[in-house]
């Protein structure tokens, strides 16, 4: 049986992966609209990715006989840049992982090793997902607004998608 700290907050991040989704569909609504397929194909794919990370916490609620809401809601995205868009998209993932060290560290000093085990997997998730979006976001500050250099990005965004 789960500690109600721990379900709280296992629930608080399934929210969270959930509302990744949702910033990350509409990202790649934006870019789709702005020309960059390349890269809407990329977060499109994080799309379906965050929503397996959501529904792994689903799952392991369920398991543990755990009742939750499902509340996220993403506001709409405004951008002006394909480089604004991976900035916001780096900052979230910082914060993500954020989250996932606080729930690690109360499960650590609750002595839930269940949930600490569990948990692991997203730790080296996070360590992934931060390095990968900090290094497009990087590539993105180097191009600046040179056209051709985005369209390159654009291009290469598509390498980006882990293979099922």
């Amino acid at each position: 049986m789960l500690k109600k700290e721990i379900e709280k907050r296992l629930t608080q991040q399934l929210n969270l992966e959930f509302s990744s989704a949702n910033l990350y569909l509409q990202m790649s609504a934006w870019c789709c609209r702005q020309g960059f397929d390349g890269a809407a194909s990329f977060l499109k794919a994080h799309f379906q990715e965050e929503i397996q990370h959501m529904l792994r916490l689903v799952d392991y609620l369920n398991d543990h006989d755990v009742s939750f809401v499902i509340e996220a809601i993403t506001p709409p995205i405004e951008s002006k840049s394909l480089a604004a868009i991976f900035e916001q998209a780096y900052q979230h993932e910082c914060c993500n992982t954020k989250k996932i060290d606080e729930l690690v560290s109360i499960a650590k000093d609750l002595k839930d090793s269940s949930t600490f085990h569990f948990l692991q997997w997203y730790v080296a998730e996070q360590s992934e997902e931060e390095k990968l979006f900090k290094s497009i976001r990087n590539k993105l500050r180097l191009a600046g607004k040179s056209e051709s250099s985005l369209l390159l990005i654009d291009q290469n965004s598509r390498t980006y998608v882990k293979s099922p």
